[in-house]
């Protein structure tokens, strides 16, 4: 009997290990030793602005910079500037004024402010983890910003922002300040292995934070008809994407879009709500949808969502 226990055991072990890991991939953070910086310390501009900021200003986290203010409505105080008091960063200073976000944060224009609420909700609860920075703002920021925010995001009309491409080989990347990855500025290529790499299209325009241009998702060859495969009927791993987010994929009611949004920003979704890192109410009904799902299931979901008209 101790022998039979003992092999159970052992048969178990490799099960939580292989459930417990994590794809780094998907979870960008700044490297402690990065190459030299490309700025020269220049003013920066962009064709059809008015702006001339330095890097300081483009960074000031409390202050985000507007290059193209008639590509939205006007911002709200919390959106656009936050409150330093309170460490409450300016919404748009990540998710930028258009609220296209970066690879490390997320595509939140037309998310229904309903949700959004919730979602804020659950970060000062500790029902959802993940974002330190989230969490801290969640518990500082008052319900009448939280609200401004959601109804400013929820009103935004969302654009293609992702480009998704399949292949075997990827540029040679970093994870820079902000927990942005970038390509590497010595070139260079290497197999993109079972990952997704996404880079902005132009880094200037994207460390500038400047909403003209996004992001290139690199995928592995067949994923795209695999996620596809999930998406539509649960390939008998999960159900039918259509079922909760519309037959469109563009959302119902309160239950956000996922067409068109960062593959990565998907996987990191997936795999949290898997491991036990967003619980409650607003995720209860994904816990067992997402169950079964190993980490390339995961990839080629994100890669067919990204892949898809916002």
């Amino acid at each position: 009997m101790k022998r039979l226990m003992c092999v159970l055991l052992l048969a178990v072990i490799p099960a939580a290990a292989l459930a417990a890991e994590r794809p780094d991939w998907a979870f960008p953070v700044t490297e402690k030793v990065l190459p030299p910086s490309k700025d020269d310390g220049s003013p920066k501009t962009a064709p059809g602005s008015t702006l001339s900021l330095t890097r300081a200003q483009i960074d000031d986290l409390f202050n985000a910079p507007d290059w193209f203010p008639d590509l939205h409505p006007p911002m709200p105080a919390v959106v656009a500037h936050g409150d330093k008091d309170k460490n409450v960063r300016a919404c748009a200073s990540c998710h930028l004024p258009t609220g296209t976000g970066h690879d490390e944060s997320a595509y939140i224009a037309g998310l229904p402010a309903a949700y959004f609420i919730r979602q804020m909700a659950d970060y000062k609860s500790g029902d959802r983890k993940g974002s330190g920075m989230m969490i801290g703002m969640a518990k500082t920021m008052t319900d009448e910003e939280i609200k401004a925010a959601a109804e400013y995001f929820a009103a935004l009309k969302p654009r293609p922002w992702i480009r998704v491409v399949e292949t075997d080989t990827v540029p040679k990347t970093f994870i820079g300040k902000g927990n942005k990855r970038l390509a590497h500025p010595d070139g260079g290529s290497e197999p993109i292995g079972n990952r997704i790499i996404e880079i902005p299209e132009d880094e200037d325009i994207v460390l500038n934070r400047d909403p003209r241009s996004g992001f290139v998702a690199y995928v592995p060859k067949g994923s795209i008809a695999r996620g596809e495969k999930l998406v539509a009927s649960g390939d008998g791993k999960t159900v039918a994407c259509a079922t909760c987010h519309g037959p469109t994929l563009q959302g119902l009611a309160e239950v956000p879009r996922l067409a068109g949004l960062h593959p990565n920003y998907i996987v990191r979704q997936l795999w949290s709500m898997q491991n036990g890192e967003r619980v409650g109410n607003s995720a209860a009904l994904m816990k067992p949808v997402v169950d079964k799902l190993s980490v390339d299931d995961m990839l080629a979901i994100a890669a067919y969502l990204g892949s898809r008209a916002p």
